[in-house]
C-alpha cells in the first residue's frame, strides 16, 4: 500500500514531490505519461497488485482543481508540439471557465485505469479516496 496525504501539498509540484517520496528509487518529474508508466510497476512502485490510498483527497481535489489545471496547461503550451497548441488552448479556455477535467480528475483517471475495469487492470491497483 502506498499512501499520499492531500493535506501535505497545495499545488501540482507538491503532489509530484509527495508521490516521488513514495517511490522506492528515483523521482517523478510531474509528467502524466511518466506517471502512467510508473504505475505499471518496476519504476519504484510495487510490481504486483497494490492499494493507492489518498487521504484528505478533498484537499487535493481543490488544490488540483481548475486553477491548477490552467497553470499546468499553460506550462505544457510552452513546450508542446505546435500541432497540439489548438487543443491545449481550448482546454485552457475551458478550465478558466471552470469546465473540463482537472488535474485531480486526470490523475484519478490514470490510477483507475490500472485497476478493476480499466484498460490496464492487470496491474491491480485499487484507488481509495478518503
Amino acid at each position: 500500500m502506498l499512501v499520499i496525504d492531500g493535506d501535505a501539498f497545495v499545488d501540482f509540484a507538491g503532489f509530484a514531490r509527495e508521490f516521488s517520496r513514495l517511490l522506492f528509487h528515483g523521482a517523478w518529474n510531474g509528467n502524466l505519461d511518466a506517471f502512467d508508466d510508473i504505475l505499471r510497476g518496476g519504476f519504484g512502485t510495487p510490481e504486483t497488485a497494490w492499494v493507492f490510498r489518498w487521504v484528505n483527497s478533498d484537499s487535493s481535489r481543490s488544490a488540483l482543481g481548475h486553477d491548477a489545471t490552467v497553470r499546468w496547461l499553460e506550462q505544457n503550451l510552452r513546450t508542446c508540439h505546435p500541432s497540439n497548441r489548438p487543443e491545449i488552448e481550448t482546454r485552457i479556455r475551458n478550465a478558466q471557465r471552470g469546465q473540463g477535467r482537472t488535474l485531480f480528475d486526470m490523475i484519478v483517471e490514470i490510477i483507475r485505469d490500472h485497476g478493476p475495469g480499466g484498460s490496464e487492470s492487470e496491474d491491480g491497483i485499487i484507488l481509495e479516496l478518503l
